[in-house]
């Protein structure tokens, strides 16, 4: 404490213009970053490069600095940030290929008390798998663990927020036990490691022997670990259960890419999905909820839900390749996504509070979730709540590798009871659709594709085609959707995905019956939903004046049966939605339609209020 005092008076005098105090300063601060940068580079010449220029960035600057504590974070900034350049720059890149040879004997030279004790083959080991992590990864780890920064501190230096950093770090010690892996290292081995290379990098034998990396030093804490644990290959676990899950070896593949599993057999029994916030007895619920496109995009969703007792007794993962369901010592995988079993809404963190407002209206009750502002692509939010009625609170955090990091990976192991609920077109991951009806007199006909989870969504992109009679013609490709008159004229262009809206879009990462009850609530539109006998199905009626669309959804199979049209107590008539479990001989009849036209100036969207229109007979006019 008395050192860290004078250390503080001497930054405050030096701000101030005492050249005696800022030359202290600078001779402790060399001391301590030639050490950092040597750890982050392993090269002596490039270290000392980045150490001088730092120096005389920080005698430049210090004046700027405006809180005295926080020097080392913005010193190190600094550092790191120099570095960067330089591995930017070619001529860095090429001094650093040259000097790879002499990188072997560094060490020794440096500490040759300690060195002589540690064989050549683990040194090598330890610093091989320190080279192989991204310089970020490296310097969260030697500020963590050598120079004793907290959190806060390091998350200054690093231009993040303290909880980003905590998952930093968590993320590059799981990067080095990897590097530690592939030469037979385990887990257990990752303090030793990081004591070893601390040691083998320490300026003098003296400061090497002070050198100790502890269990407590390297952890992240309490949400840091759970999101940790959750999104780790080990398992989907609570705080209190550890191994529900664990990582083992798959041997079984999906038609679509990854693997899933091998000892997967057909049940039928599909328990149906939790809600999210789900009221129970007891306990804390917590969700991670990924948008890779931004919050009006695709969901990928992980959680558990509270238990009774305190204790958890599911887990939920909904991920790019399929949707899974553990209880009962068992994972399912399923056709659909969860779906809330008293049919309220799913409501996201993202949600507006003019949409959040407006579903509590229709349900009449006051479903309370945090608000979480942050938009753009590769979103990350983590919710949390204590159902005893506690705070809930959630967090944002921009992660663009989500999916390739594991986060919502889902490698079960070999002796888990995996049961396969899925139809074939639901592991096939998308499907060919027809359309076939009548509305107002006019018959109805149309085909599509649609996929049914994020991994087939770019591959088999959905389009759709419908003829209403021998007037009107819609096109929706995704880049365009369009409405065409007799002759092929064109009436209208708009946003592409425009007449999906009121339709089942599952690879959104929501259930159907949410999906559609979601459009209309955007739009203002009133909507009561309900099961039908033996509550395979759900009725959804969509209120607007005198119009009413009713919408017949399999909750099982987590598709759109039929849309039902009334106006002014009068029906007028309904579509069916067919889809081809095979597709073998389908290619011919369903050919995806090519953009209509030359690109024009987009209306604004019309959400569901097209099949309104469509209900009316005033659709393109």
């Amino acid at each position: 404490m008395k050192r860290q005092s004078e250390h503080l008076r001497l930054v405050k005098q030096a701000q101030l213009g005492d050249e005696q105090s800022l030359n202290r300063l600078a001779e402790s601060a060399r001391e301590r970053l030639q050490v950092y940068v040597y750890r982050l580079t392993l090269e002596d010449d490039l270290a000392q490069e980045i150490v001088q220029e730092s120096m005389l960035e920080m005698c430049k600057v210090l004046g700027k600095l405006k809180r005295a504590d926080r020097f080392w974070p913005w010193l190190y900034g600094i550092a790191t940030n120099k570095l960067h350049r330089h591995k930017r720059s070619q001529r860095v890149q090429q001094r650093a290929a040259a000097s790879r040879a002499q990188q072997h004997g560094r060490p020794e030279q440096r500490n040759e008390g300690f060195e002589k004790l540690v064989s050549d083959e683990l040194k090598q080991i330890v610093s091989t798998a320190m080279q192989g992590l991204k310089t970020r990864h490296r310097a969260v780890l030697i500020m963590r663990c050598y120079d004793g920064m907290s959190y806060e501190e390091i998350a200054e230096s690093m231009g993040c927020s303290a909880f980003g950093t905590r998952m930093l770090f968590l993320r590059a010690k799981r990067a080095l036990a990897k590097q530690l892996a592939r030469n037979g290292f385990g887990k257990k081995s990752l303090l030793g490691a990081l004591a070893l290379f601390g040691k083998m990098t320490a300026p003098t034998e003296a400061a090497a022997g002070q050198i100790s990396v502890t269990a407590a030093t390297t952890q992240v804490g309490l949400l840091a670990d759970l999101v940790g644990l959750v999104t780790s290959k080990t398992a989907i676990v609570s705080l209190g259960t550890a191994g529900v899950l664990t990582v083992g070896t798959i041997v079984g593949t999906s038609e679509y890419g990854r693997k899933i599993a091998a000892n997967s057999h057909p049940s039928t029994e599909s328990p149906r999905a939790v809600s999210l916030l789900e009221h129970h007895d007891h306990g804390t619920e917590e969700y991670w909820y990924f948008f890779p496109e931004g919050p009006q995009g695709p969901l990928m969703l992980r959680g558990k839900p509270a238990g009774r007792g305190g204790q958890p007794y599911s887990y939920l993962l909904q991920n790019d390749l399929a949707n899974y369901y553990y209880r009962n010592d068992a994972v399912h995988v399923n056709n659909h996504r969860r779906w809330s079993g008293d049919l309220r809404v799913a409501r996201l963190p993202t949600d507006s509070s003019q949409l959040s407002g407006f579903l509590s209206q229709v349900e009449g009750t006051d479903e309370k979730m945090q608000y979480v502002s942050a938009t753009g692509k590769g979103l990350l939010v983590i919710a949390k709540r204590d159902v005893d009625g506690g705070d809930n609170h959630a967090w944002a955090i921009r992660h663009y590798n989500v999916l390739d990091e594991d986060y919502f990976q889902c490698d079960w192991p070999l002796g888990t009871n995996i049961i396969d609920n899925r139809d074939a077109m639901h592991k096939r991951g998308w499907t060919y659709f027809r359309v076939t009806g009548q509305v107002n007199d006019k018959k109805v006909s149309g085909t599509g594709m649609i996929p049914f989870v994020y991994a087939t969504s770019r591959r088999y992109a959905p389009w759709l085609t419908l003829q209403v009679g021998e007037e009107l013609r819609i096109v929706d490709v995704g880049s365009q959707a369009s409405l065409r008159g007799p002759n092929d004229r064109p009436i209208a262009d708009y946003k592409g995905g425009s007449f999906f809206k009121g339709l089942p879009r599952p690879w959104m990462g929501l259930h159907t019956v949410d999906i559609v009850r979601r459009d209309a609530a955007e739009q203002g539109i009133w909507f009561e939903t309900a099961y039908t006998p033996g509550e395979n199905y759900a009725e959804i009626e969509l209120t607007y004046e005198q119009t009413k669309l009713t919408y017949t959804v399999d909750l099982k199979r987590d598709v759109l049966e039929e849309i039902s049209f009334w106006v002014g107590g009068s029906n007028r008539g309904k579509l069916r939605f067919d889809y081809l479990e095979g597709i073998d001989s389908a290619e011919t009849s369903f050919v995806t339609p090519r953009r209509p036209g030359p690109r024009r100036a987009a209306r604004g969207e019309m959400g569901v209020l097209w099949l309104i229109r469509l209900a009316r007979g005033t659709l393109g006019k």
